[in-house]
């Protein structure tokens, strides 16, 4: 396969540009100038489909043969700007991006798996993981396995000669338990299989998963990428360094695909021929595609990445030592506090702050739980992490409804637990805000 002098060259358009710090990459990673108006912002390209040049140039794209935009279902410019600054700024080769965070594990797990494949996954995690990946991929033929990832060696335990994946959060939702990255990467590359990373939580600013070890991370953008609370996505970004070729337990990359007249999506694409895969197999098939309005937003909000997490993190650290000295809380799991099991894990994978949620426990347990989410005025009751705004859930309740007791307590989310998402607001009035609720939830 060649291309023209004319057409693209065969590489990715999500191509990530090196050599710049993590600010500029944030304001500046996959946008240029629009080259019709002129206009600095990127354009939201709110449109279906694209006009061939002509007959062959509609037909290499179709084929592969050439890069470029055929329907916004597959690649849409707008989103092409979103996958690339991604991919910059996790240090990946590639990425494809979703209509959501579920979307991009889907996609993820589709490319990567035959019936009856096995993969393992952290048992602490978003309790929607837990449910996707426990009940709703069985009827795919995919079985996961869950790991106390407490103890790295679980994972290796787990394994059997079906476990394709080892999958997890470096930094839990909910209850901020840090996993050793490096620790579970060594396991997996013995194994010959990759090592997927949510890094929702911690996003690139705070942890680069790639620099450990991971093969693919993903993301639900809607969280702290987006920041603002206004845009559904999801993301998957390859590193561009597993050998999907090495010990043949991956046909699915390596061997002759029926959809492209016998394409091998490894041989052809190489380091980026899982996202090729994903995009142009699982995402055309499937079609979660993500809005340009929503890419829109989510490049906005990535500009000020950095300075939204430097406040957040800030914010956290004031507020979790409150609650630690707190009459009415029992504990509190926040990697930054010096007396967190998971202090000296969090110094070595979050340098720059362990994030901003966490989670606390009360000593009223399940009712005082209920009674302080709806005590507060500043904090926001609802389903969702990495605003601006500072949010609160208790997850017993609502995200982790649908597990048994047993698996909310495996969790992180058991009926005493209460989940914070702290904002960039100011620390002071927020501390006021929790204080009063705690108070006003003791004495009902």
């Amino acid at each position: 396969m060649t291309d023209s002098p004319d057409r693209p060259a065969r590489t990715p358009r999500n191509a990530a540009p090196s050599g710049y710090g993590f600010e500029t990459l944030a304001v500046h990673a996959g946008a240029r100038p629009d080259p019709v108006t002129g206009a600095r912002n990127t354009p939201i390209y709110q449109t279906t489909s694209y006009v061939f040049e002509d007959v062959e140039h509609a037909a290499d794209l179709f084929n592969l043969q050439t890069f470029g935009f055929i329907y916004s279902r597959l690649a849409n410019p707008t989103v092409s700007v979103l996958e690339e600054r991604i991919a910059s700024l996790e240090g990946g080769r590639a990425a494809v991006c979703a209509a959501s965070g579920h979307a991009a594990q889907f996609l993820t797990f589709f490319t990567l798996l035959e019936p009856g494949d096995e993969f393992l996954a952290s048992r602490n995690l978003y309790g929607g993981s837990i449910t996707q990946f426990g009940v709703s991929f069985k009827r795919l033929g995919w079985t996961c396995r869950f790991v106390d990832p407490i103890d790295p060696e679980n994972f290796r335990r787990a394994l059997t000669p079906k476990t394709k994946a080892i999958f997890i959060e470096v930094l839990a939702n909910p209850g901020g338990i840090v996993v050793d990255l490096e620790a579970v990467a060594g396991i997996a590359r013995d194994a010959g299989i990759p090592l997927i990373v949510d890094n929702t939580l911690a996003t690139p600013y705070l942890c680069r998963p790639f620099e450990w070890g991971a093969d693919l991370i993903v993301h639900s953008t809607t969280k702290f990428l987006s920041g603002h609370g206004t845009s559904i996505g999801g993301a998957l970004v390859e590193s561009g360094k597993f050998d999907w070729a090495k010990n043949g337990k991956f046909p699915t990359m390596t061997e002759p695909d029926p959809a492209y007249h016998g394409l091998s999506f490894y041989e052809t694409f190489g380091d980026f021929g899982f996202t090729m895969k994903a995009r142009a197999v699982a995402l055309r098939d499937f079609g979660p595609a993500l809005a340009p309005a929503n890419a829109f937003y989510t490049i906005t909000g990535i500009e000020t990445l950095h300075l939204r997490m430097e406040r957040h993190v800030a914010n956290a650290q004031i507020i979790a030592e409150f609650l630690e000295k707190h009459p009415e809380v029992a504990w509190v799991s926040y990697a930054g506090l010096e007396s967190s099991p998971y202090r000296a894990l969090a110094r070595k994978y979050l340098p720059k702050g362990a994030g901003s949620v966490f989670t606390l426990g009360l000593k009223g347990g399940f009712e005082a739980g209920v009674r302080l989410v709806e005590s507060v005025n500043l904090f926001s009751h609802l389903a969702n992490i990495g605003d601006t705004r500072s949010l609160i859930l208790h997850p017993a309740s609502t995200t982790h409804r649908q597990l048994s007791p047993e698996q909310q307590i495996a969790a992180g989310a058991g009926p005493d637990v209460v989940r914070l998402s702290v904002g960039i607001e100011t620390a002071e009035d927020l501390i006021r805000d929790l204080d009063q609720a705690l108070t006003k939830a003791a004495r009902a």
